[in-house]
C-alpha cells in the first residue's frame, strides 16, 4: 500500500530566486527572516536535512540527514499560490496570469455588478486587513461589496458575515469566476468574509478560493486515472478546481490541517494525500509577522515528529512550498524565492540534489513512486 503525503508549507521560501529582481524581490528570504527572530526551533526539519539544502546557511546542517533534499527554482512566470501548486503538479505556466495594479477595468466591474446585483467599493490593490479597516463601515452602511486585488492574479471580495451570509458570498464569487475568463482569467477569485465592528474588523476562517481550471494532465488527474486516491487537505481542491481530487477535507488553519492529516495517516488508502498549510502565508507572511511565522513553524515541527514516527513502511513524506512571502521586507506581497524539497521514507535514499530547476520534479517523484513496481 503505497502512500505519499505531500505537505506544502504555504509561502516558506528559502531565498531570492535568480530572477527575483524581475519581480521586485531582490534579497527576499522568508526562512532567513523567520530565523532572525531568534525563536525558530525546528529539530525535526533539521534532522531531515533542512540545513543541508543549498543556500540555507543559517540553519545547522547534519552529517547524516534522514531525507533527500534540494533547493527548487520555479520555472513558471509567477509567484502565487495557483502557479506554484500547478507547477508542483507538473504544469509550467509560460505566460503570467493577469494582474491589475490599477484595479480592474470598468467593463469587468460593471458586468460583475449587473450579474450579482451588488454595487462595489475600492477596486484597487490593497492589504486584506487594511481594506476592511478602510471600507468596512461603508460596506455595512451601503451593502456594497469590497472588491480588491494584490500583486497576485486575484479578484478578492470581502463582505461582513452579518451583512452578506457566507453562502451568498460564495455564490457571488462563483459568478465572478464565470466572468473572469480569457483575457481577464485571474488565477483565483477569493471570498474574504469578515466580522466585527468599526475599528475592530477581523477576517474569518471561512475564506474560499475559486480557481481557474488547470490544464489537463496534472499530477492529480494522472494518479486518479490510475485508480488511486487523491486526498485534498486544506485549499488544494480549490486550487485545482476539483480536478483529480477523490476526497476533500477543507480546513480552517494549520492546526486543523495537521490534525486531519494525522487522521488520514491512520486510515488505509493507496495514493496521494496533498496538504496545504495556509497560515504561514495568510496569517504571518502577508501580515509581516516574522515572530508569528517562527512560532507556527515550531508547532509544525513538533507535529512533524509524531507524524514521522507513525509512518508506515511504504509511506513517503514530501515537504515543500509554493512561493515565498518574506515577513520582513517592505511589502505584504508574495516573494519570488527558491523553495525547499525534503523527501523522507524507508524507501528513500537520502541524497543532496543541490539546486533543481522546476517544482515539476515533485510530480515526477510522486507519480514514479506510486505507479512504479
Amino acid at each position: 500500500m503505497k502512500r505519499v503525503f505531500l505537505i506544502v508549507l504555504d509561502s516558506f521560501g528559502i531565498g531570492a530566486a535568480p530572477d527575483a529582481a524581475d519581480f521586485g524581490d531582490t534579497g527576499a528570504n522568508t526562512a532567513l527572516s523567520v530565523f532572525k527572530t531568534g525563536k525558530l526551533n525546528i529539530p525535526n526539519l533539521i534532522s531531515l536535512g533542512f540545513g543541508n539544502i543549498e543556500g540555507v546557511d543559517h540553519i545547522p546542517a547534519v552529517s547524516n540527514p534522514l531525507a533527500s533534499v534540494a533547493r527548487l527554482a520555479e520555472l513558471s512566470k509567477g509567484k502565487d499560490t495557483t502557479i506554484g501548486h500547478w507547477e508542483i503538479a507538473g504544469i509550467v505556466s509560460q505566460k503570467p496570469l493577469p494582474t491589475y495594479p490599477n484595479g480592474f477595468p470598468q467593463s469587468v466591474i460593471e458586468e460583475f455588478e449587473q450579474k450579482t446585483g451588488y454595487g462595489t467599493l475600492c477596486n484597487k490593490p490593497y492589504s486584506g486587513t487594511e481594506v476592511i479597516r478602510d471600507y468596512g463601515d461603508e460596506h455595512l452602511r451601503t451593502g456594497k461589496l469590497i472588491v480588491y486585488t494584490s500583486a497576485d492574479s486575484v479578484f478578492q471580495i470581502a463582505a461582513h458575515e452579518d451583512k452578506v451570509p457566507v453562502d451568498e458570498l460564495y455564490r457571488v464569487c462563483g459568478i465572478a469566476r464565470e466572468i473572469l475568463k480569457g483575457e481577464h482569467g485571474v488565477g483565483r477569485v477569493i471570498a474574504r468574509p469578515f466580522t466585527g465592528s468599526n475599528g475592530n474588523y477581523t477576517r474569518t476562517a471561512n475564506r474560499r478560493d475559486f480557481s481557474l481550471i488547470p490544464p489537463n494532465g496534472n499530477m492529480n488527474e494522472v494518479i486518479k486515472n490510475a485508480g488511486l486516491e487523491v486526498i485534498s487537505v486544506g485549499k488544494i481542491k480549490d486550487i485545482f478546481a476539483g480536478q483529480g481530487i477523490t476526497q476533500s477535507f477543507p480546513t480552517h488553519g494549520n492546526g486543523e490541517g495537521m490534525e486531519v492529516t494525522s487522521q488520514i495517516q491512520n486510515k488505509d488508502f493507496s495514493g496521494l494525500c496533498f496538504v496545504n498549510l495556509v497560515d504561514f502565508d495568510m496569517l504571518y507572511g502577508h501580515r509581516q509577522d516574522a515572530l508569528g511565522y517562527a512560532l507556527a513553524m515550531n508547532e509544525f515541527d513538533t507535529w512533524l515528529g509524531g507524524f514521522m514516527q507513525n509512518m508506515k513502511k511504504e509511506d513517503v513524506l514530501i515537504i515543500t512550498a509554493d512561493h515565498g512571502c518574506d515577513p520582513s521586507d517592505n511589502s505584504t506581497d508574495h516573494t519570488r524565492e527558491y523553495v525547499p524539497l525534503l523527501v523522507y521514507g524507508n524507501r528513500v535514499e537520502p541524497k543532496n540534489l543541490g539546486t533543481v530547476e522546476g517544482f515539476t520534479v515533485i510530480r515526477d517523484i510522486v507519480c514514479n513512486y506510486l505507479q512504479g513496481e
